[in-house]
């Protein structure tokens, strides 16, 4: 026991030292928080000022609210003194191997944000896309769907019709 009572007070400045840093570290992934959750709301808000669809908007800003927070860490971490360069290549490694896994889904998901903002078309018209004829049922973030004229449903992804021509 006194051996631990003399390593305590041998190095009392240092715990103190990395006490306040651990202190720090807590309000700057608090503070980081809040900041992180203002801004994920202020980008909601721009964007039903925008009349963005909803489901865009909440997929958005829980891409925000993410990114936010993962920065928020990292500058935590980092305050404490340990090196992030390795954590923040592990996380662009991860990233790239994910996007890569769901390239075909991105690029669905990306079709549908643009046929969603720009609206070439909205529900209940008539068009040709994707080498497909019929009425517009539903515009979804990853696939669109049409009524043909003998009354069949088709589902097209979202790729196909901003790949192609839209009539």
């Amino acid at each position: 026991m006194e051996m631990l009572t003399n390593w305590f007070t041998d190095n009392q400045e240092m715990l103190i030292a990395f006490g306040i840093k651990l202190v720090v570290a807590f309000l700057i992934f608090i503070v980081g928080k809040i900041v992180s959750r203002l801004i994920s709301k202020g980008v909601i808000k721009l964007l039903q000022h925008k009349k963005v669809d909803p489901t865009v908007i909440s997929f958005i800003g829980s891409i925000v609210y993410g990114l936010a927070m993962a920065f928020t860490l990292i500058a935590a971490i980092s305050h404490l003194g340990f090196n992030t360069t390795s954590l923040v290549a592990i996380i662009g490694a991860a990233g790239l191997a994910i996007g890569l896994a769901l390239q075909g889904s991105l690029s669905n998901f990306a079709s549908g944000v643009l046929l969603i903002s720009f609206r070439p078309f909205k529900a209940g018209d008539f068009v040709e896309v994707g080498g497909v004829s019929g009425v517009v049922e539903e515009v979804l973030i990853f696939s669109t769907t049409l009524r043909t004229g003998d009354n069949k449903t088709v589902i097209i992804p979202n790729n196909a019709i901003t790949s192609g021509t839209i009539t």
